[in-house]
């Protein structure tokens, strides 16, 4: 009984202290002319709304009601600018380090950021790690393409054929994370990759959520599924480094990381070589593989684009001998190919949008936004408008023949500016090779046509997209 007493009062205490600060933020953003909206309820604010209710709804509700422009609201716990429309993201691209930082959730701080305490600003060590030794750059990604070829030739013969029914979402996460642990770590260990399957499903649901941490809730699910990662990577850590002083050679981002030094010479930590590692596999991961699955959606209910698609994937593979594996030259040719997943990208976002963090106080549309609140930026505002897009609901990939039809900053999957995405290329890369195997194998059509989307920040099929397969 004494110990639920103490319990009653920690929380009581927590609940009392979030209130105050809920108070205090927002006594001193008074007398600020701030964007239309609503806080939404006191601590928790419209973050309910927001997980539960759609992010692209809840952003055009607000659209309608507030302004097309701009509008403020609280989500994850913090006080947040929604900036919108192609004005909108041309100044939150053109305005990076000036107005704003990277800012992740603190859901995503806490699964990623173990050994974090003295960790930089999120984002900007993980893409100098990135881009430092030039791994996503075209010309570094082209020697790895013949490779991504031909790992996803080798699942589609395991795991698709001689099938007269497959769900498309679990093979494609099963392709992304092999490609992805090849890539980043140089393994491709069936086994290995199996068991983490189910353990990044996790910590995908948990990247956007409500960080509370006790059993039954997506935030403590995936920060055991977190845990799990870290200890099998650090046994891939100690593998590699066992590797590297054999003299093995360093072509992955796990050996770049492991060999790297600051300039007094210091080595990065295994734990944050971990959890940068995670970072870096959950992207290459999650984002890559809905865009696989709704690309085999939206081609499965139009036999016409299946059509062009595959004589256009067939006129490439007729350029190339037997055997030969794809070729830079090859994916130049696939424009057909793009435009239509492009175009799923525009119906269906592999990811809503990201969060940055007001550095200074800023003006935009006419209203201030005060220094340290976050800003959300998202695809949703201009997607499915019908001013930029019409027929919106309509898949068609002819929007992409002239991308002059539309106004600049209108269609960016993959965000601009110095926050690009940067590995933008490399999910090129691994979806059109994705699309050139399956295509030539099979026809498909959708068990349940009307399957529901589910899914808040990352959209899903709610049973993994069943198809039935037809051998070419």
């Amino acid at each position: 009984m004494e110990t639920f007493f103490i319990v009653l009062a920690l929380v009581a205490a927590t609940l009392t202290l979030a209130l105050i600060a809920f108070a205090w933020r927002h006594c001193k953003s008074k007398g600020k002319n701030l964007p239309p909206g609503s806080f939404g309820w006191p601590i928790v604010g419209e973050t309910i709304e927001f997980l539960f209710g759609k992010p692209d709804k809840f952003v055009f509700d607000r659209m309608a009601k507030y302004s097309p422009d701009i509008f403020k609201t609280r989500i994850l716990g913090e006080d947040t600018a929604v900036i919108c429309g192609p004005n909108g993201h041309k100044f939150l691209f053109s305005n990076e380090q000036r107005y704003f930082t990277a800012f992740r959730p603190h859901s995503m701080q806490m699964l990623f950021r173990s050994y974090k305490k003295a960790a930089s600003p999120p984002g900007k060590e993980d893409e100098k790690v990135l881009r430092s030794p030039g791994f996503l750059k075209p010309e570094a990604l082209v020697r790895y393409l013949g490779k991504m070829d031909t790992i996803t030739q080798q699942q589609m013969q395991s795991k698709w054929e001689g099938k007269r029914e497959v769900k498309v979402y679990p093979l494609a996460k099963s392709l992304t994370l092999t490609l992805a642990c090849q890539f980043f770590l140089g393994t491709d260990e069936p086994e290995r990759i199996a068991r983490l399957v189910d353990y990044f499903d996790d910590i995908t649901l948990g990247l956007h959520s409500m960080t509370l941490n006790f059993p039954g809730t997506i935030f403590h699910k995936a920060n055991k599924a977190a845990a799990a990662i870290r200890k099998e990577l650090r046994a891939v850590i100690k593998d590699k480094k066992d590797a590297i002083s054999s003299g093995a050679p360093m072509q992955d981002i796990l050996s770049h990381m492991i060999v790297a030094s600051d300039s007094s010479g210091k080595h990065m930590p295994e734990a944050e070589i971990a959890d940068k590692i995670m970072g870096f596999l959950t992207a290459g991961y999650s984002t890559v593989a809905t865009a696989m699955t709704f690309f085999m959606k939206y081609v499965g209910e139009r036999p016409d684009i299946y059509k062009k698609v595959l004589d256009e994937q067939l006129e490439v593979a007729a350029s190339k001998k037997s055997g030969e594996l794809l070729e830079w030259d090859d994916i130049n040719k696939m424009k057909y190919s793009w435009n239509v997943l492009n175009e799923v990208m525009r119906l269906t976002p592999p990811l809503q949008g990201t969060f940055r963090e007001a550095l200074t106080d800023f003006t935009y549309a006419g209203y201030t936004i005060p220094k340290g609140w976050k800003v959300y930026w998202t695809v949703s505002t201009t997607n499915k408008n019908p001013v930029y897009f019409p027929e919106p609901e309509k898949f068609d990939p002819s929007r992409y023949d002239d991308l002059n039809t539309f106004p600049p900053f209108t269609f960016v999957p993959f965000g601009g500016g110095p926050r690009m995405c940067p590995g933008k290329e490399y999910a090129r890369l691994a979806i059109l090779a994705f699309a050139h195997n399956v295509v030539r194998r099979f026809k498909w059509e959708l068990v349940n046509p009307k399957e529901k989307i589910v899914g808040d920040m990352m959209p899903a099929p709610q049973n993994g997209l069943p198809v039935r397969l037809t051998r070419q």
